[in-house]
């Protein structure tokens, strides 16, 4: 595949909205793959993320040959270090977390996958994540050692996001955090969405269908929800398809 980019901008231009159901492999049992794919298969979901703040060398490699074997939906990376890339998967969002100072994480991670990614099949896609304060400390802030970005100042999570699509990145992500006690708020995601020509991704504390519906509502044009399946598959129930 190397048309996915291109089919989410077809997807925004046509009003349609996008759910990416997201897989970490640190705390996904490979044995649940086909009972669990499965169920996104009959559901909404249009996209599989997979990856993780912090996962064992292998495990994504693994995770991805045997999801697969399972869907026809394309498979992207989402990958919270160098050591998450295999070229199993039909894509790989580029991310820089700029709404953190850690250079690592805005472009030194990306030097180091390069040997990797040179003869890569993957579709690389630039994507600037922005990490949102959401009530709790979180993986990726542990992880990469910055800082959220206030919920309250609306404004400067608005031009962190216009600066990253000045910058050339081809998606925004607004992410609440793995478990987040709180989605990114409706107001946050409206604002943004009005200063973006470039599709715009939301994660996070997102736990309920009205929660989902309230994304796009506001603006999301695509959503990311796992956590809430990882405690609870049944929500898949409220997301199947309409025959």
């Amino acid at each position: 595949m190397k048309h996915i980019y291109n089919n989410i901008l077809q997807s925004v231009s046509n009003g349609d909205k996008l759910l990416a159901i997201l897989i970490d492999p640190d705390k996904f049992p490979l044995n649940n793959t086909e009972t669990f794919v499965n169920k996104v298969n009959e559901s909404i979901a249009t996209h599989i993320f997979v990856g993780g703040s912090e996962v064992e060398e292998q495990l994504t490699d693994a995770l991805v040959n045997e999801i697969k074997k399972h869907t026809q939906l394309p498979v992207i990376l989402f990958p919270g270090d160098v050591t998450q890339i295999t070229n199993k998967a039909d894509a790989l969002l580029f991310l820089s977390l700029i709404s953190g100072r850690n250079p690592e994480y805005l472009i030194g991670k990306h030097v180091q996958s390069v040997s990797k990614l040179k003869d890569s099949n993957l579709e690389i896609i630039p994507t600037g994540y922005i990490l949102v304060e959401n009530g709790k400390e979180t993986a990726v802030q542990r992880v990469t050692n910055t800082e959220p970005l206030p919920r309250v100042n609306v404004q400067y999570i608005t031009d962190t996001a216009k600066a990253g699509e000045l910058l050339g990145m081809k998606l925004i992500y607004l992410e609440a955090g793995s478990g987040a006690c709180e989605p990114i708020s409706e107001s946050i995601i409206s604002k943004v969405k009005k200063e973006l020509n470039v599709p715009l991704i939301v994660g996070g504390g997102i736990k309920s269908k009205k929660q989902l519906e309230s994304a796009y509502n506001s603006g999301a044009d695509l959503v990311v929800i796992g956590t809430a399946f990882e405690e609870d598959e049944t929500f898949f129930d409220s997301l199947k398809k309409k025959t």
